[in-house]
């Protein structure tokens, strides 16, 4: 007997989908039974779209691909199946739910499980699919780490290696022109690569969501590294960081069918209220932006990856539906959907070890 799996990838693009992939293909290969492993184009698109794109994935295709950052089957976080942009004759757009037409394809092709890998937002459009009658498994996909049912999601650790690389960079050419350097890092609303970043590149300061900062106290910080014009700081802010007003820093999104606030430029807004308090020091800016998606994963995010696609075929074979993929050490294992996006994981101040950790030596950030 023959069964059929359609596996997406969605949300943007980040280390160890590949490994993701390779892990369900290669699991599939041990049962007895045939089992058919479709990749769907640009996440659920390839399903959706007038001329339908999926391809089968093979052990040929997967061979060595644990290496490749990105993803093959692309990815895409616009549109989805209930909210699908369809452009009109009079050139404007008109979002469509889809959804009834993705069940009634997968039905035609004979697929009887989606694995869908992405974030929050992505597992909850496994949820509505769910909701219609269509088996899907979640895995749990993000560089931010901000998902609160896994201890850590594959992306995260290879994201800050990227980050900390470029970190100790500029702490030599900091230290070279008495400079102050902010690097701003990716994480949206979670304050995660920013914290780790800080701690393993050696910040003076670190400005996180979960932390309004006054920059004032970011000031008084960067002055204690000064003597006679002589010294440098160097600074990690993460793209989500709030002032005490709350507002964050971004635009609205320009591309259609694309709902997500476009954060950054934080790190240009704290530079200009240093300048505005007084600072005479050559204050510059580092945005590392995609960098931290991309690129081959680190040997911990391939491992996790893996884990979690044989996890996912795992729970496809055994009709383990509604479900998503999680690490809970020292196990790979599984909670319901629902449970999984109840709450965000963000850094708890009070609580988080790491913050403690970073104020014990001395990091600020910007609270006091």
């Amino acid at each position: 007997m023959t069964h059929k799996i359609l596996v997406a990838t969605g949300g943007g693009d980040c280390p160890g989908l590949n490994a993701v992939i390779r892990g369900i293909v290669k699991r599939s290969r041990l049962e007895q039974d045939e089992w058919k492993v479709y990749g769907c184009i640009e996440s659920f698109n390839g399903i959706l779209k007038d001329k339908i794109e999926i391809v089968e994935l093979t052990e040929e295709m997967v061979s060595g691909l644990h290496v490749k950052g990105g993803t093959i089957i692309k990815t895409t976080n616009r549109g989805g199946p209930f909210h699908f942009p369809v452009k009109q004759p009079d050139g404007s757009w008109v979002m469509e739910d889809r959804s009834q037409l993705m069940k009634q394809r997968l039905e035609e092709l004979g697929i009887e499980a989606v694995i869908n890998i992405g974030g929050d937002g992505s597992q909850g459009i496994s949820m509505e699919l769910l909701k219609i009658g269509i088996p899907v498994v979640g895995v749990p996909k993000t560089i931010d780490n901000d998902l609160s049912s896994t201890d850590f999601t594959f992306g995260f650790q290879t994201a800050v290696q990227i980050a900390t690389e470029a970190f100790d960079k500029l702490v030599t050419t900091a230290e070279s022109h008495n400079r102050v350097f902010i690097m701003e890092v990716m994480g949206r609303d979670a304050g995660w690569i920013a914290l780790h970043t800080a701690l393993a590149g050696g910040a003076e300061v670190c400005i996180i969501p979960e932390i309004p900062y006054d920059a004032r106290n970011i000031v008084k910080k960067i002055e204690t590294r000064y003597k006679n014009g002589m010294g440098f700081c160097n600074i990690v802010i993460a793209e989500g960081a709030k002032k005490a007003d709350g507002k964050v820093t971004g635009s609205a999104p320009e591309a259609v069918g694309d709902p997500h606030i476009k954060l950054g430029g934080v790190g240009d807004v704290l530079r200009r209220e240093l300048i505005d308090l007084g600072i005479e020091h050559d204050v510059r800016v580092t945005v590392l932006g995609h960098l931290q998606r991309g690129g081959t994963p680190v040997a911990y995010d391939r491992i996790l990856a893996t884990e979690f696609g044989v996890k996912a075929f795992e729970l496809v074979k055994e009709h383990k539906y509604g479900n998503l993929v999680v690490y809970r050490h020292p196990n790979i294992s599984y909670v319901p959907l629902e449970e999984a996006l109840k709450k965000p994981h963000l850094v708890q101040p009070d609580r988080d070890f790491l913050v403690h950790t970073a104020k014990s030596i001395g990091i600020c950030f910007g609270d006091e």
